[in-house]
């Protein structure tokens, strides 16, 4: 059973620490089951001023606020590893230190930074940005309303409009003589 001496030094270990500190895998479960049993005695109502129901309730309030600095301090130095590896890789002692819930953060987070990168890349490299869904179209004869492809309605349209509709209708309307790309 963790008690707050051990939430304390955690939080304590992790401040004053540069990498990522150990902790047991079940410590978020044993945090949650040390505060529920807390929030327990502390919400007792037969004496609201027991010298043990008010050392309870603030030493609850202040386990809460040592827990969420230290999952703050773990995870700004996640964040922290997250930019070395973007560049250099990572030392598996720290992951070795992650949480499984803080792993799945850094693994989401290094597709995001790898597709960034994918993406800088491409338009660094002359490749055009992700092109437009949309064509601009301008009509040369009347299009009554009818359905997309997603089932939307969609018009009618006007002989001379100007409309910016899904490049697979356009496509259709165009090659049925309907209307014409404008060219920008």
């Amino acid at each position: 059973m963790i008690t707050y001496k051990d939430i304390y030094e955690a939080a304590r270990k992790e401040r004053y620490s540069e990498q990522l500190q150990p902790i047991a895998k079940n410590f978020v479960v044993e945090v949650a089951n040390y505060l529920r049993e807390k929030k327990e005695i502390a919400s007792k109502e037969d004496d609201d001023f027991s010298d043990v129901i008010i050392k309870t309730k603030k030493q609850l309030e202040n386990a809460v606020i040592l827990f969420k600095e230290l999952m703050r301090i773990r995870r700004k130095k996640i964040l922290n590893l997250i930019l070395i590896a973007a560049e250099t890789g990572i030392s598996k002692q720290d992951f070795e230190n992650m949480l499984s819930f803080e792993k799945s953060l850094f693994e989401e987070l290094m597709k995001s930074i790898d597709i960034s990168d994918k993406s800088l890349s491409e338009i660094l490299n002359g490749k055009k940005e992700a092109e437009s869904k949309n064509e601009l179209v301008a009509f040369i004869e009347d299009v009554e309303a009818f359905v997309d492809l997603d089932g939307n309605r969609m018009g009618g349209f006007e002989k001379g409009q100007i409309a910016n509709i899904p490049k697979e209708i356009a496509k259709i309307l165009i090659d049925g003589g309907k209307c014409e790309v404008v060219e920008g």
